[in-house]
């Protein structure tokens, strides 16, 4: 459907982004799941900011699914949630600093200790969660600014959900071309234990939305089951279709 997936697994994607740091470069990783891939398709504006990106990796199984019957195989799912531990492992070892900006104040700073707790060397230049818009204004990304120009963080974790975090990235990228800039989503949440993630099994299985849904069904219902759900059942026949039509 025109998303253009790294095909890279975990590992392979963690060697780019630190060979691009040692090189001093930095770039814009987007872990796109089922929605992002929805809104891709159907909403230009999205589609314009998810393709600015650097690198963009399958967060979600049904993407992986779907590149397996369009006959494109990818090596594995890459999950943002799951890649947020790797990464400050990665980064102590090498000695690279992450900055935390967004989540609510608490699971901000949990994530953040829950992460020294793990790895007692990781570099942590600093964190916030300032209210911004979406997309911010100049005003919001001055103040962003102000503190990141000083950390000058070697990655910058994002967790505002999506498309906030994207936009929010792409204002702040400019300003920190030696910056890796993730978006993170719910992901320090998890982290400080606020929120549960599914199990492996789930995880595994492609179903961890289930799981998700019923934590916070007031947020998530509509998502999942009005508009991701039938998207769905529309994008698998259409990697079959393009698999035919590209053999033919």
């Amino acid at each position: 459907m025109g998303l253009r997936l790294a095909c890279l697994d975990r590992h392979g994607l963690l060697d780019h982004m630190f060979s691009s740091l040692r090189a001093g470069r930095g770039g814009w990783l987007v872990t796109a799941n089922l929605d992002f891939l929805r809104r891709h398709s159907r909403e230009p504006e999205a589609r314009a900011l998810y393709d600015e990106a650097d690198l963009r990796v399958a967060d979600g199984m049904p993407l992986v699914w779907a590149c397996r019957l369009q006959g494109q195989r990818l090596p594995e799912r890459v999950p943002g949630s799951s890649l947020v531990s790797l990464l400050a492992e990665r980064a102590e070892s090498e000695g690279r600093s992450i900055y935390f900006l967004g989540g609510a104040p608490g699971a901000n700073e949990g994530a953040r200790t829950a992460l020294v707790a793990k790895h007692p060397h990781l570099k942590i230049c600093g964190g916030a969660s300032p209210t911004l818009g979406s997309p911010p204004s100049d005003g919001e990304i001055k103040t962003v600014l102000s503190e990141l120009v000083v950390a000058k963080p070697d990655i910058l974790l994002v967790g505002l959900g999506s498309p906030k975090q994207e936009h929010v990235i792409r204002a702040l990228r400019g300003h920190l071309p030696a910056t890796w800039m993730i978006g993170v989503g719910v992901s320090f949440s998890f982290l400080a234990g606020d929120v549960k993630r599914a199990p492996v099994w789930m995880r595994k299985a492609g179903i961890e939305w289930v799981h998700r849904m019923f934590q916070d069904p007031g947020r998530l219902a509509k998502r999942y089951l009005i508009d991701d759900l039938p998207f769905a059942l529309r994008l698998f026949p259409h990697a079959l279709a393009a698999r035919f039509f590209r053999r033919r």
